[in-house]
């Protein structure tokens, strides 16, 4: 999540009461409401931007209480602190990245939605470009037909960090806006229309 290190100690069995408490003391809002973004008979993708996972991955077990859900996180040092923590708040692991375990990450992600699961990951993650979606995420859902749901986070009151993806932290009591954009994928038939619909929504959810 950031650059400095963190011991198992801290990311087993602090910082998940922490987020929790955090997630737990916002006053969020959703819209549309969450009922009509279910998907009971299929698998989908739920995505956030890098920058907002502090709410993202605990907005995604709100969401889906009832479904099997499995986080795409890096191999980086970064990324062994993450999945510690997320094991400790309820998900499964896909561990890589589009640079490190491409193929394998892709299998694995094709294996947990043709079992009806939910697979979260930040699109710009691990390493940017910030609020860029990777070619794999869109070609996986167009190319299968799975749902692609998108949170779009806002916070009315928080800290920024200096990092690449502009990490923020809402501030206790503040309020959170979701906007949930289900992304209707064309079917490819070329690297270059891939290419092109992966742009134009980065473009569109760049401000998210």
């Amino acid at each position: 999540m950031t650059e400095m290190p963190l011991s198992p100690v801290i990311s087993r069995y602090i910082l998940p009461v922490v987020l929790k408490l955090l997630y737990a003391s916002l006053r969020i809002s959703i819209a549309p409401p969450s009922q009509e973004m279910k998907f009971h008979d299929t698998g989908a993708i739920f995505a956030f931007w890098h920058g907002k996972m502090v709410i993202g991955w605990l907005l995604a077990r709100a969401l889906f209480p009832d479904r099997k859900l499995d986080a795409v996180v890096s191999l980086s040092k970064d990324g062994q602190a993450l999945a510690e923590t997320l094991e400790q708040c309820g998900f499964s692991l896909i561990r890589g990245s589009s640079s490190k375990g491409g193929d394998t990450v892709k299998d694995a992600m094709l294996e947990v939605l043709q079992h009806n699961g939910i697979v979260v990951l930040t699109p710009d993650g691990p390493r940017g470009p910030i609020k860029q979606f990777k070619f794999g995420t869109l070609r996986l859902a167009s190319g299968n037909h799975f749902p692609l749901l998108f949170a779009e986070i806002c916070y009315s009151s928080r800290w920024r960090l200096r990092s690449w993806d502009q990490f923020e932290i809402p501030k206790p009591f503040s309020k959170a806006t979701v906007t949930l954009h289900r992304l209707e994928l064309p079917t490819f038939h070329s690297e270059e229309e891939l290419r092109s619909c992966t742009m134009t929504i980065s473009e569109r959810l760049s401000h998210a």
